[in-house]
């Protein structure tokens, strides 16, 4: 029955992405399945909710995050720092390095933060706008933003996904981002160079004059627009959380936007409920967008993903599968094992810290080094998570940029961290030093 109600839960996200319909349909329809599972092994409607409420209640934390950079979003746009960054970069980025520009500040930033969904909800957005008003490919551009968040989301020592892969192996954080960077040196450096060549298929074109006179005629570009970036960027570097970098740099925008941009405080609560649509076409094209009601199918994603894997984990259902896995770990490999069972968790429970949990829990037994575990974890489930289309960790950053699943295929380092590392994870980790 389990696996009856897996294979009908693909086929209802193949189903919704054929149709062109939310992800978050096919996710309703896995929590009904999941739940009457459950029912028929004898768990009470009761028992079920519980199960299923304590395991979202822990998602909860991730929508109040989710629910502040919908306003950072609105309010960096009113607050003149998006059109700022558009109109400095179009002087500074060099038109035929765009991608590769694009790829190495996403990758400094998100090592610095650690984590993708500040990055994308930051200079992710600006990079997009930029490449929207400079006839930039979107959706190649949001693939390259998408591989460079995701470089610090698996390696920064300030990550919570490497902290949490550090908790669950019961492994040193600071070694496991040691043997991440060198992990991780090689598909970068080929990252670098297939965005490199990309670039100068496709560099970034002047801009219509008309959309910078109206930039400028809009708003103050003045040095002070970046202020809402910097309280966002420089906060957590002074180990202040993240939820309070968030609010100080909503705080700072919002402040902007009126005494600096004009706005009336209508307009700002206006846009950072619903975004900012300005009047001008041309200027909506490049700016239109952002708020809090732009990010309503991620909050539905959390909480349902937490839903139905709290009920998955509270009946035991994945247990099973835990000599499966250990079967296929010693028939063709620990890591290869690793990358399918980091795929189908990361596909049935859309969420990367529980396809990090649950990698561990199913694989643990074929492993006599912690220090391995951690990175074939991060070399497959962190990542892996991020090219799964309806997962909230390749999902929600999307939203956040404004583009489709096609910016999938050109997250080139996401691709290229597990098939490197299956082929060179005999120097790091050679038989010998494993015991076979």
């Amino acid at each position: 029955m389990l696996i009856a109600c897996f294979l009908l839960f693909l086929a209802l996200v193949a189903g919704c992405l054929a149709a062109g319909l939310s992800v978050s349909w096919a996710l309703l329809g896995g929590l009904g399945l999941f739940w009457a599972l459950g029912r028929r092994q004898g768990f009470t409607h009761r028992q079920l909710w519980d199960m299923a409420w304590k395991k979202c209640k822990k998602s909860l934390i991730v929508v109040e995050i989710i629910f502040l950079i919908g306003i950072i979003t609105g309010l960096w746009r009113v607050g003149g720092t998006i059109a700022y960054c558009i109109v400095k970069g179009v002087e500074l980025v060099t038109p035929g390095l765009f991608l590769v520009v694009a790829f190495l500040l996403c990758v400094a930033l998100s090592y610095v933060l650690g984590t993708s969904y500040g990055v994308s909800s930051t200079m992710g957005v600006i990079l997009m706008a930029l490449a929207r008003s400079g006839g930039v490919d979107p959706v190649l551009t949001a693939g390259v933003v998408l591989s460079g968040v995701y470089f610090g989301d698996r390696c920064s020592p300030a990550s919570s996904a490497a902290s949490l892969v550090a908790a669950v192996t019961d492994t040193d954080l600071y070694r496991n981002v040691r043997r991440m960077l060198l992990t991780g040196l090689l598909p970068t450096l080929l990252t670098l160079g297939l965005y490199g060549f990309l670039s100068l298929r496709n560099p970034l074109q002047r801009m219509d004059a008309a959309v910078l006179s109206a930039l400028e005629g809009g708003f103050s570009i003045s040095w002070t627009a970046l202020l809402p970036a910097a309280a966002m960027f420089l906060l957590p570097l002074c180990r202040v959380p993240i939820k309070l970098a968030m609010g100080g740099s909503i705080a700072v925008a919002a402040i902007l936007a009126v005494a600096v941009q004009g706005f009336s405080p209508w307009e700002v609560l206006s846009a950072a409920w619903g975004g900012y649509h300005p009047a001008d076409p041309a200027l909506n094209a490049v700016l239109g967008g952002g708020g809090v009601t732009s990010m309503l199918v991620s909050y539905v994603i959390v909480i349902l993903t937490g839903l139905y894997s709290g009920i998955l984990e509270g009946t035991g259902d994945l247990e099973p599968l835990r000599q499966k896995a250990e079967g296929l770990a010693g028939k063709v490999g620990r890591f290869p094992a690793m990358i399918v069972v980091s795929a189908l968790t990361a596909m049935v429970l859309c969420n990367q810290a529980v396809t990090s949990i649950l990698s561990e829990q199913l694989l643990r037994r074929s492993y006599d080094d912690r220090e391995e575990l951690a990175m074939d974890i991060e070399n497959s489930g962190i990542l892996i998570a991020g090219l799964v289309p309806w997962s909230i960790a390749c999902s929600i950053p999307l939203a956040m940029l404004g583009a489709g699943y096609g910016a999938v295929g050109y997250a080139f380092l996401l691709w290229l961290i597990p098939i490197c590392y299956l082929f060179t994870k005999r120097f790091f980790y050679p038989p010998k030093a494993r015991g076979e």
